[in-house]
């Protein structure tokens, strides 16, 4: 065959493109079950890392053992379904009508013999998603802790949402008022209310970010609203 022919040409780029399709699926492949323990020793860390427990990939698996008791799903009404909770995805959950929800929960019991409930948190920033845990104390209204993530936050703004300094605020805060109300918890920009219960300071110069979370934890949050309130009772 002519090399310099046309049809050389096409023939050959033709099984270029093959094989190197070829050789990319296979070490995407092989490379999934360490991808996906990643993604898992992540999740776990996260997961910790909301009732204020630091590990490593050393040892996360021992101390995710040992803290969280418990896992399950739940629907809208709070009424426990059949399912994995480590495995929902909620960010695509979210897509789906309430009714259709899965919604993962975590129950922890710390060092002290306090019990906490663990909350996962899925939205949108500013130029990606972002995500997190967050956990309440037994009154099942308190926070006791929350970590936040992203994945392409502005740096030095954004960003700032996956620092200890700006997730500290929001222990001790509370989503439900003095009536037993829904409010959630509102990041202010301007300087918020002396000890306001429901507020914490918004991060200076990313107001789309911080609008974002604020957004996340008021539609998460409120999709196990009746859940909540029935564990106090």
């Amino acid at each position: 065959m002519n090399k310099q022919s046309n049809l050389y040409i096409i023939i050959y780029a033709s099984i270029l493109v093959i094989v190197v399709a070829a050789v990319l699926s296979i070490i995407s492949t092989s490379l999934k079950p360490i991808q996906n323990k990643n993604i898992e020793i992540e999740k776990k860390q996260s997961i910790l890392n909301s009732i204020n427990i630091i590990s490593n990939k050393k040892n996360v698996k021992s101390l995710y053992d040992k803290y969280i008791i418990a896992s399950y799903i739940i629907n809208y009404k709070g009424e426990k379904q059949k399912g994995d909770a480590f495995n929902i995805d909620l960010k695509k959950g979210k897509l789906k009508p309430v009714e259709q929800q899965k919604l993962p929960v975590y129950e922890s019991r710390l060092d002290n013999g306090s019990k906490k409930i663990i909350i996962p948190l899925a939205g949108q920033g500013l130029w990606g998603p972002i995500w997190g845990y967050i956990s309440f104390n037994d009154d099942n209204n308190t926070v006791y802790g929350a970590t936040f993530s992203h994945e392409s936050e502005t740096p030095g703004l954004g960003d700032q949402i996956a620092t200890p300094n700006f997730q500290k605020q929001f222990t001790g805060k509370k989503i439900f008022n003095q009536n037993e109300k829904f409010v959630s918890i509102k990041l202010i920009k301007s300087k918020k209310e002396n000890n306001n219960v429901h507020q914490v300071d918004a991060i200076s110069g990313g107001t789309i970010t911080s609008n974002g979370l604020e957004k996340m934890l008021r539609n998460c949050l409120s999709s196990y609203e009746v859940f909540l309130i029935n564990r106090k009772k």
